[in-house]
C-alpha cells in the first residue's frame, strides 16, 4: 500500500472486505510499507485483485514470518493487527439523495463495499443495532435546513425538502423538525455510547454536537420552525453533552452559511495551491487505533472544503485526539475519539477530491482518483471494526 506499488488503493480496501466476507483473517501492518495487507494466497483473491486491478505481490511463508518478525521488534513503528469480521455498514442518508452526494458512499461503492442506507424512521426504530458502523451524511442536526436559507430559499430543491423534512418529522410525531432531528441524534448517541462506530463528514460533524448540546432549547428562527428562538440561548448551552466540542458559539443569523464558531471555512486564510494537512504520527504498538486511522502512503493530504471544512482548535475537547491539522491556521481537520464503549471520528470538508463542491456541481469520478490518501483516511474508518481487540491492561 505504499505510494510507488499499488495502483488502487482505495479498491485494495475492497479487496480487503471481500476477503473478510470469506471468514479469512487478513493482517492489516501498520506502517509497513503506507499500511499493506496479508492476505491469505488464495487462487480466487489473485483472480480478484487482478479484475479490480488492485497490485499485490505474492510472498512465501518464509518471507511472511521474516515481515512479521521485523514488525513485532521493539526498535520499529509498527504493528500486525488481526482483521476477523467484515463490518456491517450504515449509511444515514435520505432516500432521494444521489450516491455521489456524499464521499463515503462514493468511495464504498468505488471500492465495492457493501452498505445499506438508513434514515430518521430506521434511526428511531433502533435499526442501528443491527450495525458495526455508521456514517452520517452532509446533514444537518440542528433543523435549519443546512442554513442554505439565505442563498436558496427560493430554489425548488431547498422548498422541496422542507416540506419533506417537516413531512417526516409529523409522521414521526414531532412538531418541528428541529425535535425529529434531536431525537435521531440522542439515539445515535446512545448507539455510539454502547459500542457503536460513528464517522461523519462536513455539517453532520459540527451539527450533531450542536443539537446534542442545545438540548431543550429552540435556536431556530422563525423561518425555520415557524417561532421565534428561545431568549439567551447562547448562555443555556450545555457543553457536556457533546463528542467533541466545546465554548463554542452559535451563529444566529439565518442568513449565514454557518452554524457555529467551530467551522474554520470562514476564519481560515489558505489559498488552494498551499492548503494541505499533515497527518500525525502515533505509537503502533501503543496507540493502534490512530495508527490504523492515519494509515496512508503519505503524511501530506490535500485539503478540501465544505460546509463545515475543518475545527477551531481551541474548540476540540482536551479528550479528542487530532489526528490531521493545518498548523499555520490552527485548524484541526481529522479527529478521533471515544464515548462510552463506541468510537467517533469527525473528518473536516466534503469531497477530498472536489476541493470546493459547491451545489450542482458535476460528481467526482473516482476512476481518475484510485490512489487519493483523502479518500483513504474513510476506508480506514470501515475497516477499524473489523480489528480485533486487544484486552486492555488493568
Amino acid at each position: 500500500m505504499d505510494a510507488d506499488s499499488q495502483k488502487n488503493h482505495l479498491k485494495a480496501y475492497g479487496i480487503t472486505y471481500w476477503t473478510l466476507e470469506k471468514q479469512l483473517k487478513v493482517k492489516w501492518l501498520l506502517n509497513y510499507r503506507g499500511g499493506s495487507f496479508l492476505l491469505p494466497d488464495t487462487e480466487s483473491i489473485q483472480k480478484e485483485c487482478q479484475i479490480r486491478g488492485v497490485s499485490f505481490e505474492i510472498i512465501s511463508n518464509t518471507m511472511a514470518e521474516t515481515i512479521l518478525e521485523e514488525i513485532s521488534s521493539p526498535s520499529k513503528n509498527m504493528e500486525a493487527v488481526v482483521l476477523e469480521k467484515a463490518p456491517k455498514i450504515a449509511v444515514y442518508t435520505p432516500s432521494g439523495k444521489q450516491p455521489w452526494d456524499d464521499a463515503v458512499t462514493m468511495v464504498l461503492q468505488y471500492a465495492e463495499i457493501p452498505y445499506e442506507t438508513v434514515y430518521d424512521e430506521e434511526v428511531l426504530n433502533d435499526n442501528l443495532l443491527l450495525y458495526d458502523w455508521l456514517h452520517l451524511h452532509h446533514e444537518d442536526f440542528t433543523g435549519q435546513y443546512g442554513k442554505f436559507y439565505g442563498m436558496y430559499r427560493a430554489y425548488s430543491w431547498y422548498i422541496n425538502e422542507k416540506k419533506s423534512a417537516e413531512a417526516l418529522a409529523a409522521k414521526l410525531g414531532y412538531d418541528k423538525v428541529s425535535q425529529a432531528k434531536l431525537a435521531v441524534a440522542l439515539k445515535i448517541r446512545d448507539y455510539v455510547i454502547g459500542g457503536g462506530f460513528m464517522f461523519a463528514m462536513c455539517s453532520a460533524t459540527d451539527s450533531f454536537d450542536i443539537a446534542l448540546s442545545a438540548e431543550g432549547l429552540d435556536i431556530c428562527e422563525p423561518m425555520f420552525d415557524g417561532d421565534g428562538s428561545e431568549a439567551g440561548y447562547q448562555n443555556k448551552i450545555d457543553y457536556s453533552k457533546t463528542f467533541a466540542f466545546k465554548d463554542f458559539t452559535l451563529e444566529r443569523s439565518p442568513l449565514i452559511y454557518e452554524f457555529s464558531s467551530i467551522d474554520m471555512t470562514r476564519k481560515r486564510n489558505v489559498s488552494k495551491t498551499t492548503d494541505y494537512f499533515s497527518l500525525m504520527e502515533f505509537s503502533a504498538k501503543w496507540d493502534p487505533i490512530p495508527t490504523m486511522l492515519c494509515q496512508n502512503h503519505t503524511a501530506l493530504v490535500k485539503g478540501f472544503m465544505g460546509q463545515t471544512t475543518s475545527f477551531t482548535r481551541e474548540e476540540i475537547k482536551s479528550n479528542v485526539l487530532v489526528m490531521g491539522e493545518t498548523k499555520m491556521n490552527g485548524e484541526a481537520k481529522y479527529i478521533h475519539g471515544i464515548k462510552g464503549k463506541g468510537f467517533f471520528t469527525f473528518y473536516g470538508g466534503h469531497d477530498p477530491e472536489d476541493y470546493q463542491h459547491r451545489v450542482g456541481d458535476a460528481k467526482t469520478e473516482l476512476d481518475l482518483h484510485p490512489t487519493s490518501p483523502g479518500y483513504r483516511l474513510i476506508l480506514n474508518n470501515v475497516l477499524f471494526p473489523a480489528a480485533r481487540k486487544k484486552k486492555q491492561k488493568t
